[in-house]
């Protein structure tokens, strides 16, 4: 299959809207039919979900990948450097930057939380999402990270670099996947989170570093809510000695993958 000229490459912003509007009803058909069989394959809302995002966006992926005639390999290692050199050398230094995310996260979800408060629904949908199980662990912890960064970094901004520029491309990517999220207290932490892994992606053409920092983000957030009992809720008192340990880790991860990764555009 010929490599498409920019003006073709799939998707368009448009097109990206579609697919992903098609992805968000799978996974609601899914859910629905394995609501009306829940007693019987004695599922809970927190592995019907599970089960939901991996039947609906393996779909989507498998029909996209067959369309555009691409393997998994190349799929998710698309760099001439080798694999191993991106998990030894880039991995490391992007988890460096977990403890900063997080502390933003916290200061930002007590800000959004003090201008717009939890309605009791929201506020039980954080909770359920804190579920102390091993559904929500996979599902959060591993199958999400794998299967977003898949969706928005391999197929919208994969798409997205070929037909626009560089950075118009990687927020509307992280545009998308704010969106997505469907909440605004999650928005604001997939927005900016999005242009890190997106430009992650545009640096290494390597889904390895942006699902790693996915799975840590997730996975720390997922700790604290169990710690707190609600992934909702933000830690404004955090102390200046953990802002400055935090920020002093990601200056280290920055400058490691400035190094690394050569940015000289």
């Amino acid at each position: 299959m010929t490599k498409p000229s920019s003006s073709d490459a799939f998707p368009s912003i448009y097109q990206a809207a579609l697919l992903l509007l098609a992805t968000f009803l799978l996974q609601y058909a899914v859910d629905m039919a394995l609501y009306d069989q829940r007693e019987a394959l004695g599922l809970d809302m927190h592995q019907r979900w599970a089960l939901g995002l991996v039947v609906a966006d393996g779909l989507v992926l498998a029909t996209v990948l067959h369309l555009q005639g691409r393997s998994y390999r190349n799929f998710l290692h698309a760099s001439p450097s080798s694999p191993w050199a991106t998990l030894f050398l880039v991995v490391p230094a992007v988890l460096l930057l977990v403890p900063l995310i997080l502390h933003l996260n916290f200061w930002s979800s007590a800000i959004l939380e003090c201008v717009f408060p939890l309605s009791r629904w929201e506020a039980q949908a954080f909770d359920h999402m804190a579920a102390d199980d091993l559904a929500t662990l996979i599902a959060t912890g591993m199958l999400a990270p794998v299967l977003e960064e898949m969706l928005f970094r391999g197929v919208l901004l994969r798409g997205f670099l070929e037909r626009y520029p560089r950075w118009p491309a990687i927020a509307t990517s992280a545009l998308f996947f704010g969106v997505m999220h469907l909440n605004i207290y999650q928005f604001v932490l997939a927005f900016w989170l999005g242009l890190l892994l997106g430009w992650l992606y545009e640096r290494t053409r390597s889904l390895m570093p942006s699902i790693a920092l996915h799975a840590a983000v997730n996975l720390s957030v997922l700790a604290i809510g169990w710690s707190t009992g609600s992934t909702g809720s933000g830690d404004p008192a955090l102390s200046l000695v953990s802002w400055a340990l935090a920020t002093l880790m990601a200056v280290l991860g920055m400058a490691w993958l400035r190094r690394v990764l050569s940015v000289k555009r």
